[in-house]
């Protein structure tokens, strides 16, 4: 009998391929573009998805019998095209969440206290320059953060930033009834006006796309510091690139892009007051272990021709040919 074939767009954890290896052939694309992708999804059975997934790849001919986000945003999924070839689509919610909000709060302390403008000054200009750096520093207790998208990352921070932290947390998001209650519900007008830190949590849809812009950035406090590690295209990258540059607020951290990797010409690159990192928010050994084996775990599921724990186009399942 011909093994499955599990085809990855980038690397699992050795914890999942361990998993894997005794029921199926774990195969790793040699880079996540388009046409190496196309070429190899004919011979797939099974599709971990932890880059951006074309839709073209899912126009080539082929036999997938399922997909599975390593990870949980699934805008990097075609949901609409997989749904209408009757695919299931599984991810892994959760896995990464402690590392996001670790991400964040690192992110507060490191725009609050300049740790790398300290680091760099000390090296490059000596001790007496370096220490000029502190009078712009703050503390982050007592101040207030503002999350935008109140859920399992959201509450981490929420709980962080309140009982560890000792900040005022507001939050916002259309449904508001799960909140806990450290944290106060307010419109967004409300949450960007009184926030000290903004941080943006929520997913990518129609309604969040490009969720801040030149209107959210004139409410923020000019002292005011942005964190995005959400999805690049929830924040109006033109508009914040001008807010950095005016000082219409202080400073941002910025984990995500609307086009990635970041290009060498981008504005983001010329704004001092801007901490930039290559999208590694939910990266860590622990979160990539955990969703690895969160793959492999429902990719077994399949397999038998169980449904996955987290199936998130069910419409499918009825009619997927390989149930057992």
């Amino acid at each position: 009998m011909t093994r499955p074939v599990v085809l990855c767009t980038l690397p699992m954890d050795a914890a999942g391929t361990a998993l894997l290896a005794p029921a199926a052939n774990v195969v790793v694309a040699g880079d996540s573009g388009a046409d190496t992708l196309g070429r190899l999804v004919g011979s797939a059975d099974y599709l971990v998805v932890r880059t951006f997934l074309p839709v073209s790849v899912l126009e080539r001919p082929h036999h997938l019998r399922a997909i599975v986000r390593h990870g949980t945003g699934l805008d990097m999924i075609p949901m609409e095209e997989a749904t209408r070839q009757g695919i299931p689509v599984a991810n892994v919610p959760g896995a990464n969440a402690q590392a996001v909000a670790e991400y964040v709060v690192g992110s507060l302390f490191e725009l609050a206290r300049r740790f790398g403008e300290l680091n760099t000054s000390l090296r490059v200009q000596g001790w007496a320059e370096a220490r000029t750096v502190s009078a712009r520093s703050i503390e982050v207790s007592g101040k207030t953060i503002g999350i935008v998208g109140v859920g399992d990352i959201g509450k981490r921070i929420a709980r962080i930033c309140s009982f560890g932290l000792g900040m005022n947390v507001l939050g916002y998001q259309p449904d508001a009834s799960c909140f806990p209650e450290h944290v106060r519900s307010v419109p967004l007008d409300t949450l960007l006006t009184q926030s000290d830190f903004v941080t943006l949590n929520c997913p990518l849809t129609q309604s969040t796309k490009r969720l801040i812009g030149s209107r959210q950035f004139a409410l923020m406090k000019s002292t005011a510091f942005l964190v995005n590690a959400a999805r690049g295209e929830v924040v109006d990258e033109i508009e914040l690139a001008r807010a950095l540059g005016a000082r219409t607020i202080a400073g941002a951290a910025l984990d995500v892009y609307a086009e990635q990797p970041l290009q060498p010409d981008h504005p983001f690159l010329a704004c001092g007051n801007l901490l930039l990192t290559p999208h590694v928010a939910a990266l860590t050994q622990e979160s990539t272990a955990r969703m690895s084996v969160g793959t492999a775990e429902q990719i077994l599921q399949l397999m038998r021709g169980e449904r996955p724990t987290h199936l998130v186009n069910p419409e499918v399942w009825a009619a997927w040919p390989h149930r057992a």
